[in-house]
């Protein structure tokens, strides 16, 4: 497995939140639905989007912008403008008096806005669960980034007002597909604000020590044995490891086989024996007790919050 392919290997929208807007400015949004991700997809015109402690970032046609929450942040026609609506947790929408927009703004399937001849056009796309996002993808992005877009846009675009059978599932893969190609190009051009352990499998001995980890997480690696298969000693292996990546290979290794089993509770045929000895852990109990460590809950209550 490729550093990147490691990386997005997490995206997996269930269910996600997408919507078309068609706006004619002035017009600002304030999100505060707490949401880890969410992509903006600027077909037509252009939008401002700003954090309260950033500057504000111009959207042009064709650009994708990447927001990671779950700081609030606002989405407008041109800098500074006082919101007129705002998005809450479950992408539930009110006026800034507490009003409901949807009667004057629905427009049909996954669209609104104030006017339907509007020069802005918008997609957006919501992952509404952290568990859908793995949490090293999201500690990877900074707060705000965009990129150019990609042919997929006007794929969604064109699906996104659809409202046929499994249009859900179809919806769904069209969003990652898009997180992935954006995120994809944002790597190949960012490489350096990339994080260390990313930047590290570029090494020839860390790297290939990460990848044998990443592709063996039920082995029952060492420091001696991982060291042994990348041919240098275990104090060497060690030292350049932690220089280079921020921390030991059995940290680097532990972090990622419960970061693994994250994404297999969700399968609904997954028991935490089955998981546990996917991810190179011994017993339930053991894995359960390094689940709680690590992310402060239980698999039991991981799976069912």
């Amino acid at each position: 497995m490729d550093p990147l392919a490691a990386l997005l290997d997490g995206p997996r929208a269930r269910g996600a939140f997408l919507l078309r807007s068609i706006l004619h400015p002035p017009w600002s949004m304030r999100i505060q639905d707490e949401a880890p991700l969410s992509l903006i997809a600027q077909v037509r015109g252009e939008s401002w989007i700003a954090f309260d402690s950033g500057e504000p970032v111009r959207l042009s046609p064709g650009e994708v912008a990447i927001a990671r929450g779950p700081r609030p942040y606002t989405v407008a026609s041109e800098p500074g403008l006082k919101p007129q609506v705002v998005i809450l947790p479950g992408q539930e929408c009110r006026t800034i008096g507490g009003g409901s927009p949807y009667d004057t703004m629905s427009m049909g399937v996954r669209t609104w806005g104030n006017d339907p001849s509007g020069g802005t056009v918008l997609l957006t796309g919501t992952y509404n669960l952290e568990g859908e996002v793995s949490r090293r993808l999201l500690e990877a992005l900074p707060q705000l980034l965009t990129q150019p877009g990609d042919p997929i846009i006007s794929l969604l675009g064109a699906e996104i007002v659809k409202d046929e059978p499994g249009q859900e599932a179809v919806l769904d893969r069209l969003l990652d597909l898009l997180l992935i190609a954006v995120l994809r190009s944002w790597f190949a051009t960012h490489a350096n604000e990339a994080p260390a352990w990313y930047r590290a499998m570029g090494d020839p001995v860390v790297g290939r020590a990460m990848r044998l980890l990443q592709n063996n997480p039920a082995h029952p690696w060492t420091v001696a044995a991982l060291a042994a298969e990348v041919g240098v000693s275990r104090a060497s292996l060690a030292r350049r490891f932690t220089e280079l990546v921020g921390e030991p290979p059995m940290s680097f290794l532990t972090d990622w086989r419960l970061a693994l089993a994250a994404d297999l509770l969700r399968e609904p045929d997954a028991t935490i024996g089955s998981v546990a000895r996917k991810v190179g852990y011994g017993s339930p109990f053991a894995l359960s007790a390094a689940f709680k460590r690590v992310r402060g809950v239980s698999p039991q209550e991981y799976r069912a919050g």
